[in-house]
């Protein structure tokens, strides 16, 4: 007897059955493609990030397709991309960004040379034709000059000092002996370079990131002198370890101060392991706006190092959102962070989504944070006035910035450029409103930041460190030239001033050699 098929209503179920697995599939299929978008244009961002960060400001404009086809060129220099970035697509665009009743921008005429400068005058004759009238013909006479200044330059002459110590004898009383002159004071002593030529090549090497080795051959080029490597690198190392006890001296100065400021940069260091490899070591900066500068080397990043130099430091502590940071100095100490570093995250977001508006409006916003203490500075204004603009304008722009930082949060991704910068500075909201309770701190600690520019320019220069010995010299080094650049010293008036000697020079003594004392006794 044949068995009796499914019912209309066990049909209908199973379709329904069957729809549903399918649903599922499908709605496992449209997370996965949701999430595989979202995973892509989290690489896209990162990849333009890496791509801008290579090839420099100027590729900023350039489309993902522009930069791609850079990538794909074997090498690339400035040019190409300076060239790449005025193609004619990008030249249409830059009409619509400025406005068309935009004054034009006054020039300013020729520059004026320092009054410090020598002046040596060279006076030009006219011709014999000019000495003469035109019409009588009698000899004219010289009514003034048609003065024109230009800068000069005489180029390094190098020659040899010869030092001649007198000897002394009495003709009648030969057991008395024979007098010589003392040895002066010089920074390597018997060594075949003078004092100026050690300081030349020390301010070259760490105020203009020219290697010692680049100095060897100009050395050799304009005297025609083959200096010993080793030589000249003694040298500079004997000036960093004579300054070590002068960075000391600043460290007890800055830390006296109410206000530090705080950033690090790594540097590589030869270890002699025979790994092939250089150790990664930190030079860490803290200093006072408008004072001195201390570098300190530690061999790693973590937070020992700040923690040891700042002791129980209790003033205002400035830092950027590194997590290092946290934990260090006294009970009473005020941690706050930097606004431009959170400001930069957002032009990141920019960067990679140039129709990202929420997060070109934060930068705006914080731009005219940023325009009030720009203000402040071009009147003058000393830290109190500059507080008394700031609680004028600063509260409501705070209160607009995040409101638009807690809106960018709830729609943009977490792990995006806009979503991170956003919960940046959310997490940080307290120690980057600080500044309205301390009138002396600043927005930003580009101050440091600019600090640490000749030692990102010398690390593609010098390379590395040559061993972890060397490390305290060559901060002690940074830290004077740094301090004699902030506090407009001549870097080699200081150290020919101060270098010769300073080994036999007291303790006590170090206090009147800093840069910060050395300029006040210039401005007296």
């Amino acid at each position: 007897m044949p068995q009796p098929g499914p019912t209309l209503a066990e049909i209908i179920a199973q379709l329904e059955t069957q729809l549903a697995a399918k649903d599922q599939q499908l709605a496992r299929k449209d997370q996965a493609l949701a999430l595989a978008e979202v995973k892509i244009k989290l690489l896209e961002e990162r990849l333009r990030l890496d791509r801008i960060a290579r090839y420099g400001k100027r590729s900023e404009t350039l489309s993902d397709l522009q930069l791609q086809l850079l990538d794909l060129e074997p090498g690339v220099s400035s040019e190409e991309v300076e060239a790449e970035s005025e193609r004619e697509p990008l030249k249409a665009q830059k009409p619509q960004d400025k406005s068309p009743s935009m004054p034009r921008r006054k020039h300013p005429g020729r520059q004026e040379l320092p009054g410090h400068l020598a002046r040596i005058e060279q006076i030009i004759g006219c011709t014999p034709e000019q000495c003469n009238c035109g019409k009588c013909g009698k000899q004219t006479t010289v009514i003034g000059y048609e003065e024109t200044e230009v800068l000069d330059v005489r180029p390094a002459e190098y020659y040899v000092k010869v030092i001649r110590r007198e000897k002394r004898a009495c003709r009648d009383c030969e057991e008395q002996g024979v007098q010589t002159a003392p040895v002066p004071e010089r920074i390597v002593a018997k060594s075949v370079l003078s004092d100026q030529v050690i300081i030349e090549a020390t301010v070259n090497k760490y105020c203009a990131s020219l290697p010692l080795y680049r100095q060897q051959a100009i050395i050799k080029r304009d005297a025609g002198v083959e200096i010993a490597l080793s030589t000249l690198n003694d040298g500079v190392l004997r000036v960093g370890e004579l300054l070590i006890p002068i960075s000391a001296a600043m460290k007890r100065e800055v830390l006296a101060g109410t206000y530090i400021q705080a950033d690090e940069t790594p540097v590589g260091v030869q270890t002699h392991d025979k790994r092939g490899r250089n150790h990664q070591a930190y030079m860490w900066q803290y200093g006072s706006p408008g004072k001195g500068v201390v570098f300190d080397f530690r061999m790693g990043r973590d937070s020992e190092g700040p923690k040891l130099f700042l002791g129980n430091f209790n003033g205002l502590f400035q830092t950027d959102g590194y997590k290092g940071y946290n934990h260090v100095g006294g009970p009473k100490m005020v941690h706050a962070c930097c606004l431009a570093h959170a400001r930069r995250k957002y032009v990141d977001a920019v960067k990679v989504n140039a129709n990202d508006q929420e997060s070109a409006r934060i930068v705006a916003l914080m731009d005219d944070l940023f325009a009030i203490d720009r203000q402040a500075r071009e009147q003058n204004l000393d830290h109190a006035e500059r507080n008394l603009l700031r609680q004028e304008w600063a509260p409501k722009l705070l209160e607009q910035l995040r409101s638009a930082a807690l809106a960018l949060k709830k729609t943009a991704l977490p792990k995006s450029a806009a979503g991170q910068a956003a919960n940046y500075t959310l997490s940080f909201w307290s120690k980057l409103t600080v500044f309205l309770k301390h009138p002396e701190l600043e927005l930003s600690t580009n101050l440091a930041e600019n600090s640490m520019r000749p030692i990102a320019i010398g690390r593609k220069n010098w390379l590395h460190l040559g061993s972890k010995e060397a490390g305290p010299k060559i901060a002690a080094i940074f830290s004077v030239v740094e301090s004699c650049r902030r506090l407009n010293i001549p870097i080699r008036k200081y150290l020919a001033d101060v270098l010769p000697g300073l080994a036999n020079r007291s303790i006590q003594s170090l206090a009147e050699l800093t840069p910060a004392a050395f300029a006040a006794r210039l401005a007296n």
